[in-house]
């Protein structure tokens, strides 16, 4: 049976470069390096008891005034499993093997708009289902309810000779990679961060931007303005 009280790591891989959108992790993000963003996030969450950074920039991230703390970890990633092609299950299965914890918590520093209450929803999700031995795993998605086609114009998901409105289509949902959380038992079964009883969560889909390319950042920097302006005007 699981503890009252589980040990909570998040994982955070961080790399040097990022292929299409060059030194992303380390840019300047609406005021403060990328991967600030979601690091705050993760440490204000109190359920998480160390946050751990597998990384090849341990360098970088000193220059912009990172280092470890009692609740950050730095781990320096191993040769062969450092490039743009490397599985990141290979990334988190190190860290599986070399970290302990009852649950681990991954998530990517191109999530910046994901909030704290939106972790802790999903760990209570995941804990309450892992009581009930209902889920090994959760990720977050997003629901789509929209008229999909394929290249050749057949339709995927609907009828065009019978339409139907969108909010009355079966909803799909998407993987949105903004957050996972497993065991090291899953992982093991599955070699993945999405083990054989996944659950599911939909987040709040404002939060679920990833950045990959330029135009996600130029998306992201609209929104993330958005939210300062609001909580700006909140305090006020």
């Amino acid at each position: 049976m699981p503890s009252a009280k589980p040990r909570v790591v998040a994982l955070l891989p961080m790399k040097a470069n990022s292929e299409r959108v060059k030194g992303k992790n380390f840019r300047d993000f609406c005021g403060k390096p990328l991967f600030r963003w979601i690091l705050e996030t993760l440490l204000a969450v109190e359920e998480i008891e160390q946050v751990v950074i597998n990384t090849d920039a341990r360098e970088i991230l000193a220059d912009n005034g990172l280092v470890e703390t009692d609740r950050i970890v730095i781990r320096d990633r191993k040769p062969e499993i450092c490039g743009d092609l490397v599985s990141m299950n290979l990334v988190l299965a190190d860290d599986v093997a070399n970290v302990d914890a009852d649950v681990y918590l991954m998530t990517h520093t191109t999530n910046p708009l994901m909030s704290a209450e939106t972790v802790r929803g999903a760990l209570k999700a995941f804990l309450a289902s892992r009581a009930k031995e209902s889920a090994d795993s959760l990720f977050t998605v997003d629901k789509v309810q929209t008229r999909f086609y394929r290249s050749d114009c057949s339709a995927v998901n609907h009828d065009p000779d019978n339409l139907i409105r969108t909010q009355d289509l079966e909803p799909w949902f998407e993987e949105n990679s903004n957050l996972y959380i497993f065991t090291r038992d899953s992982f093991r079964k599955t070699n993945a961060r999405i083990g054989k009883q996944p659950m599911m969560y939909e987040g709040p889909q404002f939060e679920s931007i990833d950045i990959d390319d330029p135009q996600d950042w130029d998306f992201a920097v609209v929104a993330a303005r958005f939210l300062l302006e609001q909580r700006e005007e909140a305090k006020s």
